[in-house]
């Protein structure tokens, strides 16, 4: 697992753990990057892949590598993985624009998780923009968020009707 940070850790981490307990397959998260944003996930996911090439060894059954789009798009933010051949599937994990914004797709999953929904938002391009949204939401809510709200991702993303994230998504790219 090779995310940017905190919100990468705990927000992917809930869906693969969920996406695993769904299919009944046990999952031991091996975090490698958590910390330092796109350009340390990028660098240690270069590191970890030179080092398993020369040190050999069992390679993982599965590499999640998760980065914001950061503006880029999904399109964009993918290419800069291509052409790479690592030993394992590799799944690319690329909120588009931020990973906080995830969190907010599934109105009725936020409601189930704090007790009050949240609309879905657009889609804009603004570092931080998302990190406010869910901090309001958290906060209309009747909660004071701690961390952002973050630390509310595994309840959220466990009531999570991914179709129903994945159409509101969707929409607001279409805005």
């Amino acid at each position: 697992m090779f995310v940017e940070d905190y919100a990468h850790r705990e927000v992917v981490g809930a869906l693969v753990e969920r996406l695993a307990d769904e299919r009944r397959v046990a999952v031991n998260l091996d975090w490698r990057n958590a910390v330092g944003g796109h350009g340390a996930v990028v660098r240690e996911f270069n590191r970890y892949l030179r080092d398993l090439g020369q040190q050999g060894g069992q390679p993982p059954d599965l590499i999640v590598v998760a980065t914001d789009a950061n503006c880029m798009g999904l399109n964009g933010r993918a290419r800069e993985f291509q052409g790479i051949e690592p030993p394992a599937p590799l799944l690319l994990a690329i909120p588009d624009p931020h990973i906080e914004r995830w969190l907010l797709l599934d109105g009725a999953a936020f409601r189930t998780a704090l007790g009050r929904g949240c609309q879905a938002p657009d889609q804009k391009c603004r570092r931080d923009r998302y990190k406010q949204f869910l901090i309001n939401a958290v906060r209309n809510a009747g909660v004071e968020p701690n961390l952002g709200g973050v630390e509310f991702a595994e309840d959220i993303v466990r009531e999570m009707k991914l179709t129903r994230a994945g159409r509101e998504d969707g929409r607001a790219a279409q805005a």
